[in-house]
C-alpha cells in the first residue's frame, strides 16, 4: 500500500546509480549507504531502475531485487517511484506487479528500447501496461537521451484515454518542458532530470522538481529549497556552485555512468566499479572529477 499521493510529489528526488562490487555484482551495502546518504541530505523523494541505474544491464531479477532493497532502506520516509524497463508489455507488467507488492508509491513507463516506432504504437503500449495497475502512472520521454519519444500533444492525449497516468518525467531543456506544461494547462505534474541542468529555470516554468542522480544532490536540494523560500539569488549562486561538475558529467548517459557515478562515489567515500561494458575513465576525466570533489566537498551525513 503507497504512502504518498501524487500531490504529495514535488522537489528534488534521488535516482540509484547502480553499484557494483569487483566482481560486478550489485554491492549490497554500497546501494544502502546511497539511499542513507540521499535521505541525510534532504531529498523529497527516491527512485530506481531509470537510466541512471544502468537497467538495461540488470536481469529482471536484479531489477526487482533494486526495487526491494529501495523500499526497505526508504522505509516510508519519502515518496519512492520506481521506472519500469521492459521490452514486451508482459515484462513490464510483471515488474509493475512487484513494484505494487513492496508498496511503491508512484511507476515511471520507459518506452521499449527495442526497434523503432511511431507514436500511436508507443501510445497503445504504455497504456495497455498503465490499464493493468491503479497506481499513479509517469511516462518517460526522453527522446534526446532514448531515441523514442512522443510530443505534448501525444503525451496529453495519452493522459486524457487513461486516468491513471498522472505525470510527466522529462528530459529536456526548458524551452521543451514548458512547451509540454502549456500544452496540459499545466495540470499534469511535470519533473525533469538531465542531471540538474538549468535548475531554477525548471522552477521557473512550472516544473514540479527535478529527478536526479546523487552526485550533485545536496546542492541540488539546496537549490530548491531556496528557490520555493523566495531566495533567487541564493538559489542561483548555490546552482552555479553545482554547474560546472553538472555540464561536465551530462554529456550522455554512458558518460554519467563513467564520471557522474565516480563523483558521486569521491564525495561519499564508496569505491566505483564498472559491470561492462562501459566506458572506461581517462586520466584526464578523473583528475576533473577529483577537482569537481574537492570543490563540492563530502557528503553530509546523519
Amino acid at each position: 500500500m503507497s504512502c504518498f499521493s501524487v500531490a504529495d510529489l514535488h522537489g528534488i528526488h534521488a535516482i540509484l546509480y547502480a553499484l557494483f562490487d569487483a566482481d560486478e555484482k550489485l554491492d549490497r551495502e554500497a546501494m544502502r549507504k546511497q539511499t542513507e546518504i540521499c535521505l541525510a541530505n534532504g531529498v523529497h523523494g527516491m527512485a530506481a531502475l531509470g537510466l541512471a541505474t544502468e537497467a538495461s544491464k540488470l536481469s529482471e531479477n536484479e531489477r526487482m531485487q533494486v526495487m526491494e532493497w529501495l523500499v526497505e532502506d526508504t522505509n516510508q520516509q519519502v515518496p519512492v517511484a520506481i521506472t519500469i524497463y521492459g521490452s514486451s508489455v508482459a515484462e513490464q507488467v510483471r515488474q509493475v506487479r512487484h513494484a505494487e507488492t513492496l508498496g511503491v508509491d508512484w511507476v515511471i513507463l520507459q518506452p521499449p528500447m527495442i526497434g523503432s516506432y511511431s507514436a500511436k504504437e508507443y501510445m497503445h503500449f504504455f497504456g495497455r501496461v498503465a490499464d493493468q495497475t491503479s497506481l499513479p502512472v509517469a511516462i518517460q520521454n526522453a527522446p534526446a537521451l532514448m531515441g523514442r519519444g512522443l510530443n505534448d500533444a501525444d503525451i496529453h492525449t495519452l493522459c486524457e484515454q487513461h486516468p491513471n497516468i498522472q505525470l510527466v518525467k522529462g528530459e529536456g531543456p526548458v524551452v521543451d518542458i514548458a512547451g509540454l506544461i502549456e500544452v496540459t494547462k499545466g495540470r499534469l505534474p511535470v519533473f525533469n532530470g538531465r542531471a540538474g541542468l538549468e535548475l531554477p529555470d525548471n522552477l521557473r516554468v512550472g516544473c514540479k522538481g527535478l529527478i536526479l542522480a546523487p552526485d550533485c544532490i545536496d546542492y541540488a536540494v539546496k537549490v530548491y529549497e531556496f528557490f520555493m523560500d523566495g531566495w533567487e539569488e541564493e538559489a542561483q549562486q548555490t546552482y552555479e556552485k553545482m554547474l560546472p561538475a553538472v555540464v561536465n558529467t551530462m554529456q550522455g548517459i554512458e558518460h554519467l555512468m563513467c564520471y557522474g557515478k565516480r563523483l558521486f562515489g569521491k564525495r561519499a567515500g564508496i569505491a566505483i566499479y564498472d559491470r561492462a561494458p562501459s566506458s572506461r575513465p581517462t586520466h584526464a576525466g578523473l583528475a576533473m572529477i577529483d577537482r569537481f570533489a574537492e570543490q563540492l566537498g563530502v557528503f553530509a551525513v546523519e
